[in-house]
């Protein structure tokens, strides 16, 4: 959807956007220096709970204003948000988001539970067609993942008949020194009911990927997941789920946190009729027949791809509203989280019809 730069509101296509940032956490922190580097935005506000991340933000931002209230920040006229909060806050913030009319920049994934995925869906439904939504799943803006899609959708390989994925590769680290009052949104990510688990806040990334390739949902999933080496939190640390769409196909996935020293498997494999393809945040490899593979490397991190696409966007009135389908993507990480949970199928009209 393209709209006019003049009707984008507090930017024209030669002027640069506020942003306010709503959670200044490690990632927070680390995607609005990205933000921060693009000639065409300043971080104007910044907003956490916390005295320690207000303090750092400050140091980042000077200038900057802080909050300790989000209703406060997008109360004022900055531009465009990013918010960077932890999972189970999504849904709240998004919506509220929409309703300042702000272009919005959210972290994966869209909730944790399938009433929040609805809840973002609804919001990014009734939202401003003016302002740019987008979700930080990277890998549909990265330049690889992008000419990867291309090549496997085009037909040139023949019709996609199985997909593989996997994140097989080490966790967070437990963050210490703070309040017991504080633990669980200090270590949110290890906790089921503000994370989701792995499969929703982690391996959502995958399961989004396949999603974009395959155009299409699964109708159901069957899987199991376990705990064999983590003592904290109540995550898994391990799992394996086998999806299957309407037309019989298959996606197989598996994720753990191990962290075996020297290993790790994050990527997509689309297994076509005419060849195959494999994708990551490292390359790609693609097979064509019996001819030599093509092999490209990724050098950087594609999470700038999806930012100053955001940017540029917003600016120019080339909008996205990228809350529909990181809301489905993720309601497909909800489903088979429910199914390695109560370790039986699970049906795409539960999650999504209720």
């Amino acid at each position: 959807m393209i709209v006019k730069p003049q009707s984008v509101r507090g930017s024209q296509a030669n002027s640069a956007l506020s942003l306010g940032l709503i959670g200044s956490g490690n990632r927070g922190m680390y995607v609005s220096g990205i933000f921060a580097k693009n000639e065409y935005l300043k971080v104007a506000s910044f907003c956490d709970i916390y005295d320690d991340k207000i303090q750092a933000a400050q140091q980042k931002y000077s200038g900057a204003k802080a909050f300790k209230n989000y209703k406060d920040l997008l109360a004022t006229d900055v531009d465009a948000v990013y918010i960077a909060t932890p999972a189970f806050l999504h849904p709240e913030h998004f919506e509220a988001a929409v309703n300042a009319r702000k272009h919005i920049f959210m972290e994966k994934p869209a909730g944790v539970d399938a009433a929040g995925c609805h809840r973002v869906l609804n919001a990014a439904r009734r939202a401003d067609k003016t302002k740019r939504i987008t979700v930080d799943f990277q890998q549909r803006y990265g330049k690889d993942y992008r000419k990867v899609h291309g090549v496997v959708t085009s037909g040139e390989l023949g019709a996609i008949k199985m997909v593989r994925a996997a994140w097989l590769g080490g966790g967070p680290a437990i963050k210490t020194g703070h309040a017991a009052s504080e633990e669980k949104i200090r270590n949110w990510f290890f906790y089921r009911e503000l994370s989701g688990d792995i499969l929703i806040e982690q391996d959502c990334h995958n399961i989004d990927v396949v999603h974009w390739f395959m155009g299409k949902n699964p109708v159901k999933v069957s899987g199991y997941g376990s705990r064999q080496l983590r003592q904290y939190g109540d995550v898994f640390d391990n799992l394996s789920c086998t999806f299957q769409y309407d037309d019989g196909r298959i996606f197989s996935y598996s994720a753990n946190q191990f962290g075996a020293p020297g290993f790790s498997d994050v990527s997509e494999t689309f297994m076509c009729e005419k060849g195959a393809a494999t994708v990551s945040r490292k390359g790609y490899t693609i097979w064509r027949g019996k001819s030599t593979p093509e092999v490209g490397e990724t050098k950087y991190d594609i999470t700038a791809d999806a930012v100053n696409e955001f940017i540029e966007g917003a600016r120019t009135g080339k909008l996205e509203n990228a809350g529909i389908h990181a809301a489905e993507s993720t309601l497909t990480g909800v489903m088979a989280l429910e199914a390695c949970v109560k370790g039986k199928e699970v049906t795409w009209d539960k999650v999504y019809k209720g």
